[in-house]
């Protein structure tokens, strides 16, 4: 289960994006659906990811966020010699829906499509 226990603890603090950004980030590829929004690469990389803040909402039990996640993904080539396509970084984004649940911290993650 994964958890987001600092940003729930700096709810209503004047820190709380901040901590939420900070653990968002921390969460990385393994706990975010980045690889389903990869819109040129077809892998995603082991790079930072930075978050941006859309929107947040109270609701009766959680804290729903909407989050854009900006991250690094690769277009991998066979890794040839003569392979005019080699891998190279992309800038990606995606957004998601993260929903934390006021009683115990654990999150809901889903990706947004437009």
């Amino acid at each position: 289960m994964i958890r987001l226990d600092k940003a729930l603890s700096a709810w209503g603090a004047p820190d709380f994006v901040a901590v939420l950004k900070q653990e968002i980030a921390q969460l990385g590829a393994d706990h975010l659906p980045l690889q389903q929004g990869l819109s040129t690469g077809n892998y995603v990389t082991d790079a930072p990811i930075s978050v941006m803040i859309n929107s947040v909402a109270e609701m009766e039990d959680v804290i729903r966020i909407r989050a854009g996640i900006f991250y690094q993904g690769v277009l991998g080539g066979c890794s040839c010699a003569d392979d005019p396509t080699p891998a190279s970084e992309s800038n990606e984004y995606c957004e998601v829906q993260l929903d934390i649940d006021k009683a115990t911290a654990a999150i809901a993650v889903v990706p947004l499509t437009e």
